[in-house]
């Protein structure tokens, strides 16, 4: 029976790599009869891990990322832990790590915007990305255009080795009733219809350029930007947009059913979830033709061109809900996983 651990440090908070361990290892446990698990996380008390007490190793490890302690630390709980190989949903693994590893890689974002970052900070990542591409034994790539980015800058031989798996949309994530979305219209204190924008504010997201093409639409309807980061505090803003700062992700569905729509103007997106849990509570989506957003919009998005004018004209211009992609499921990025993690082992 494979013993293989998964680093879960990520899990916390609302970042993307966070959604997809919470989503993905209670997905994969449920599957795993063959292969046993243990999980490497910041606390035992996170809400998550509740209902995975009995089914899995449970080891804490309160050690920050890209810290000293990391390369010192993990590497011994690895070891003490006995397991074959480590699973990663990030590219982040310790210089020293004792046994195979697989990595997720979600998008290279600091190669196409390096200046999100310090400088010591782009050099480790180039650095820690380099080494965990080239020692990994598979990669998994969560579209074809991250692949494709992957392959581009570290070789085509890197292909040999790399799987395209796809992320889900959680069961949460379906329509709500009239209801639902009068309590948070209630709740959030929205008088007018609105569009909907979730996700941080650093520069490939490319939020000025929505709040610009709002100010030329105007349209008889709120933007609502549901944001954090201290990048929101160099947004110029006009009349009619309400920043939130903090929504707990199970008010998203009853938001994403409530909108008029949900815009994203995201130059560059490894796989783009907050579009397809958009599209699966019924609303309709405008969003740029790039990356891989062009790759995963299901039909019925309306794509246009990164510019003021296309996504005024869009504002103005509403298209109908998409189709549900019923095709990203949480337990088909499992089984995928967990085949790909089997494999691996040997």
């Amino acid at each position: 029976m494979a013993e293989i651990g998964i680093d879960c440090r990520f899990s916390l908070g609302h970042s993307g790599i966070g959604r997809y361990t919470r989503e993905l290892v209670p997905a994969l446990l449920s599957k795993a009869t063959d292969s046993r698990f243990t999980l490497f996380v910041r606390s035992r008390d996170e809400e998550w891990l509740k209902d995975l007490a009995g089914v899995c190793t449970i080891v804490e490890a309160d050690i920050p990322h890209y810290s000293v302690a990391e390369q010192l630390r993990m590497p011994s709980l690895f070891r003490e832990s006995g397991i074959e190989l480590l699973f990663s949903p990030h590219f982040n693994v310790p210089l020293r790590c004792p046994v195979p590893f697989v990595v997720t890689i979600h998008d290279l974002i600091l190669h196409r915007y390096p200046n999100q970052a310090s400088f010591l900070k782009r050099r480790a990542y180039h650095f820690l990305m380099r080494r965990s591409v080239h020692r990994a034994e598979r990669i998994i790539a969560v579209s074809a255009f991250t692949a494709q980015e992957i392959s581009r800058a570290y070789g085509e031989d890197i292909a040999d080795k790399m799987t395209v798996i796809h992320e889900g949309v959680s069961s949460q994530f379906s329509p709500r009733s009239e209801a639902e979305q009068q309590e948070m219209r209630r709740r959030y204190g929205f008088k007018r219809e609105f569009f909907l924008y979730v996700g941080n504010a650093k520069e490939h997201k490319n939020v000025q350029l929505l709040l610009d093409a709002y100010a030329e639409a105007h349209p008889q309807a709120d933007l609502v930007l549901v944001s954090e980061g201290k990048e929101t505090k160099n947004l110029s803003f006009s009349d009619g947009i309400i920043l939130l700062s903090s929504v707990p992700d199970e008010h998203l569905p009853a938001l994403y059913s409530a909108a008029s729509a949900m815009v994203t103007p995201s130059l560059y997106e490894g796989f783009g979830l907050p579009l397809l849990e958009a599209v699966a509570c019924g609303c309709p989506v405008i969003a740029t033709n790039s990356s891989a957003i062009a790759e995963l919009a299901p039909p019925g998005a309306l794509l246009v061109e990164p510019t003021v004018h296309a996504f005024a004209h869009a504002l103005r211009n509403l298209p109908p809900p998409a189709a549900i992609p019923h095709s990203f499921s949480w337990q088909s990025a499992a089984e995928e996983t967990l085949s790909l993690l089997q494999e691996a082992c040997g």
